[in-house]
């Protein structure tokens, strides 16, 4: 599972860093960062519900 975020969508507003802190965390100009694009397996069920839950819809599945 790779995932990626549309950044004119994304409002960096941290909803995915709760739910997947290894996976997404903002840099220094407070902008989303994808830590590991590429998902560890221990991380899917965490990142598909930050997924799901961005308010923005600004994070998907890459095919």
């Amino acid at each position: 599972m790779e995932v990626a975020v549309d950044r004119s969508l994304c409002e960096a507003n941290e909803v995915c860093i709760g739910f997947a802190p290894a996976v997404f965390e903002l840099n220094d100009d407070e902008e989303l960062r994808i830590a590991h694009p590429s998902v560890p397996e221990s991380e899917v069920e965490r990142v598909s519900q930050a997924i799901a839950a961005c308010p923005k819809n600004a994070l998907f599945i890459v095919e």
